[in-house]
């Protein structure tokens, strides 16, 4: 079970990668790391396929990312999210946040007996300054029990 306290390393990181970013306005990955950012986290798109996302310099790759990232958030299709965290462990990425339907047992058992604060399960938005549908996301979970402590 994800700790609180995992999330919170997590998201007091002084940057934050997130590979899966859209380009398409209207798809989650575009959604989630424009309202990251707009929220104040340092972060820094992936998408092999564009130069810049809403006026941020995408990388192309986990491994073209700057050394000083330690924390990757993956929104990929379940299709990418395995080689996503291969790139990340060769990386040396110590923070791995698998964004709830990306997770992939494939995925989950590379990072099985690794030093990595991993979290999976969880929706990065419900956790990181929520407003709105996330907000009472978060509320449901603690009503009922399934918020990390």
């Amino acid at each position: 079970m994800i700790k609180l306290k995992q999330i919170t390393d997590f998201l007091e990181s002084e940057l934050v990668a997130i590979a899966g970013v859209s380009r398409n306005q209207k798809k989650f990955g575009y959604i989630a790391f424009k309202e990251l950012k707009d929220k104040g986290l340092n972060i820094i798109p992936i998408n092999p396929h564009a130069d810049e996302i809403y006026g941020t310099k995408v990388f192309k790759s986990i491994s073209d990312l700057p050394q000083e990232v330690n924390s990757l958030i993956v929104l990929t299709n379940k299709k990418n999210t395995e080689a996503a965290v291969k790139e990340a462990l060769n990386k040396g990425i110590q923070n791995i946040w698998i964004q709830q339907m990306s997770e992939t047992k494939q995925a989950l058992k590379l990072l099985e007996g690794k030093n990595v604060n991993l979290i999976t399960g969880e929706c990065v938005l419900m956790f990181y300054k929520p407003h709105s549908i996330h907000k009472f996301h978060r509320f449901l979970k603690k009503l009922f029990g399934n918020y990390p402590k």
